[in-house]
C-alpha cells in the first residue's frame, strides 16, 4: 500500500502572509536558539527564536503594523508590534526608538539591541516572539523557514 505525505511548516498554522511582507528583525540573521513549543501551554518551552548579534545593532520591525508597547518588562526593554491578521511580534532586549502608536513598515527601526539575554552564546541576542491571541507561533514560519513536519495527506488511509 502506498502512502502520500505532505510537507507543512511550523507546528502551529500561521496565516499565509503576503510574499515578502515579513523579514528578519536583525541583520545579519544568526539563529542561536529555535522555537520550541511546549506540549501544553502552561509547561516550559522557548516561545520564540533567539538571534545572535552585537549590542547596539538596529532592531527592525519584522512586518508592518502598529507599535502597541515600548517599555520595560522586568527591567528589560521590550517592543511589541500588532500586525494585520491578529499577529503580534515582540522583541527583547531592546532600547526602543519607536513609541506606542507609531505605524511601522517592514524593516523600519524599532530600537537597538541591548546586551544580556540569558543563555546567549554571543555578546547579545534578540528574542523574537510571535503570537496570535494566546497561541505562540514559530517566527521563522513567517519567513518560510519553520520546521518541516511530515503529515499524512487527508483522506489517505493509514495502516499496513
Amino acid at each position: 500500500m502506498f502512502f502520500f505525505w505532505v510537507f507543512l511548516l511550523a507546528a502551529v498554522p500561521v496565516p499565509a502572509p503576503v510574499a515578502g511582507s515579513f523579514g528578519w528583525p536583525l541583520a545579519p540573521p544568526q539563529v542561536t536558539r529555535r522555537f520550541d513549543a511546549p506540549p501544553e501551554p502552561w509547561l516550559p518551552g522557548h516561545r520564540g527564536v533567539d538571534l545572535g548579534g552585537a549590542p547596539g545593532l538596529t532592531v527592525r520591525a519584522a512586518g508592518s503594523g502598529t507599535v502597541v508597547f515600548a517599555g520595560l518588562v522586568a527591567g528589560r526593554g521590550v517592543v511589541s508590534v500588532a500586525h494585520p491578521g491578529g499577529l503580534r511580534s515582540t522583541y527583547e532586549p531592546v532600547t526602543a526608538s519607536a513609541a506606542v502608536g507609531d505605524v511601522v513598515a517592514t524593516g523600519e527601526p524599532l530600537g537597538v539591541l541591548e546586551p544580556g539575554h540569558a543563555g546567549c552564546p554571543v555578546d547579545a541576542c534578540l528574542h523574537w516572539g510571535v503570537r496570535r491571541g494566546k497561541d505562540y507561533l514559530d517566527p521563522l514560519a513567517l519567513l518560510g523557514l519553520g520546521r518541516v513536519r511530515l503529515l499524512p495527506m487527508p483522506g489517505v488511509q493509514q495502516g499496513g
